[in-house]
């Protein structure tokens, strides 16, 4: 049953108390005006879940743009970071350039140090031993450095090796003198061979070898005398 909400008798709209009270009659007595209410009510709640929905998908959608823009930034920061690594790797090619450059010359610097230090060596020695070698006939002016350098192997059967002596010269004859600190075997057994090399290169025969050393080990001393070598030594070390 459908009742009006305006006052019966004038046809003016009813007061609030009024209204609440024919309403709440209706929800009562009218099962088809209660059916209505209910379906508005309900659709006003969807509206509003619909309203919560739609103001969580706006936060997350703020969400992502500040994600992005995050990203973008960190794209940015990688890119700078990328910017700077390549730079520094320049850096450390050039060092490790320079480095090697400079190891370089580090290198043949204490090369030739050494060379220097190791003939100054060899002349102290040829110094200690003047009397005991002018005496075999050997003036120390006359003693000079001889370095050959065998390249295609020749003259030792090895391809590149360096042969290193004092040699004196006089007329056709050729004194090869190898000077150590301490001589041992093996520099006693390499001696006929840098004397045959020595001869094969000057053209001219070895009339002697002497080996001229501080000390040396009786084996090598030994191997000297069955060899023909003369040995000018300070000691004799067992």
């Amino acid at each position: 049953m459908r009742s009006s909400l305006l006052n019966g008798n004038r046809g003016l709209p009813v007061s609030r108390a009024e209204l609440r009270e024919q309403l709440l009659r209706l929800l009562r007595e009218d099962e088809e005006f209660r059916y209505t209410v209910a379906g508005i009510l309900g659709y006003l709640d969807v509206l509003k879940r619909l309203e919560e929905h739609d103001r969580k998908f706006n936060e997350i959608l703020s969400e992502i743009r500040q994600l992005r823009e995050e990203q973008v930034k960190l794209r940015e920061d990688f890119n700078r970071v990328d910017k700077v690594l390549a730079e520094l790797l320049k850096g450390q090619e050039r060092l490790w350039s320079e480095f090697n450059r400079l190891n370089a010359r580090v290198e043949v610097t204490i090369g030739s140090m050494g060379r220097r230090w190791g003939e100054d060596l060899e002349r102290m020695v040829l110094e200690i031993f003047r009397e005991a070698l002018e005496k075999r006939g050997i003036e120390l002016g006359k003693v000079r450095k001889l370095r050959l350098r065998d390249e295609d192997g020749s003259l030792t059967g090895v391809k590149g090796r360096i042969v290193d002596v004092d040699v004196l010269v006089e007329d056709e004859k050729v004194y090869v003198i190898e000077v150590k600190s301490r001589a041992e075997l093996e520099h006693v057994e390499a001696l006929p061979l840098k004397s045959e090399v020595v001869g094969k290169v000057l053209g001219k025969q070895v009339a002697r070898t002497i080996l001229v050393a501080v000390n040396v080990d009786r084996e090598a001393y030994e191997r000297a005398g069955e060899l023909g070598i003369e040995v000018v030594c300070g000691h004799v070390i067992d």
